[in-house]
């Protein structure tokens, strides 16, 4: 499905940026994998090699400018360009009231989540050829607020809008952009933000990587601008 495409994951160390890196070298792509600490995508780069596929693993900071472009040109020095880019690096950050958020972690959640992918998506942009694609990934509390999401729920919401922007401004190219809001899955993230809830009630990210597959595959060439929940298409 995805033979000789090259994919960019940021946040690929673990949850669903493991699972998806893993699904798209499966299906034969090349494999950017991307996460803050080195050691940290040691694991998955090992697993990606196993199964055959092509894989380069950069360490950086994607709220990072200087980060940011040495990804993006480490990418393109090893595989000449990017078809799919994968925005799923993301930061939870407390969950209190407003009123209690401490100002350096609102800056910290939204400089990962939102001025990231703004990053990330401007250095990749004039390296992703016709036909390529961007997915963003959102969440449930990216279209409704809700008490104590804080920096988490607000930057969701700010990635909704530039998805929008980016879908508008790249039809001409032919680069779609749509997002994707994966709902609850059995992630340490997940865990964080509901700890009384029991995971296991919850499917993994392995089981949920229909949509981002389809979004990366020539199937999805004429769809941009579109949200998609990744459970409702998993039942379709």
């Amino acid at each position: 499905m995805l033979k000789d495409k090259v994919v960019l994951i940021t946040g690929a160390s673990q949850g669903l940026g493991r699972a998806l890196a893993l699904a798209y070298a499966k299906e034969g792509a090349s494999i950017v994998v991307n996460a803050r600490r080195e050691e940290a995508l040691r694991p998955v780069v090992e697993e990606i090699e196993g199964s055959g596929a092509e894989v380069l693993a950069v360490a950086a900071d994607v709220s990072e400018s200087v980060d940011v472009e040495r990804l993006v040109d480490a990418a393109v020095e090893q595989f000449g360009r990017v078809d799919v880019l994968v925005n799923n690096a993301g930061l939870l950050g407390p969950r209190v009231a407003i009123e209690e958020y401490p100002e350096g972690e609102w800056r910290r959640v939204i400089d990962a989540n939102l001025t990231g992918i703004f990053l990330v998506s401007k250095a990749a942009i004039p390296h992703i050829p016709q036909g390529g694609s961007i997915i963003n990934v959102v969440s449930g509390v990216s279209v409704e607020g809700r008490a104590e999401w804080g920096a988490y729920s607000v930057s969701k919401f700010g990635v909704e809008g530039l998805n929008q922007i980016l879908a508008a401004e790249l039809e001409e190219r032919g680069v779609r952009v749509n997002a994707v809001d994966p709902g609850g899955m059995r992630t340490d993230m997940r865990a964080s933000a509901y700890p009384e809830e029991d995971p296991m009630t919850k499917i993994t990210p392995e089981e949920n990587t229909e949509v981002f597959l389809y979004l990366a595959s020539d199937d999805s060439r004429d769809v941009t601008g579109e949200r998609f929940k990744a459970q409702d298409f998993r039942k379709a």
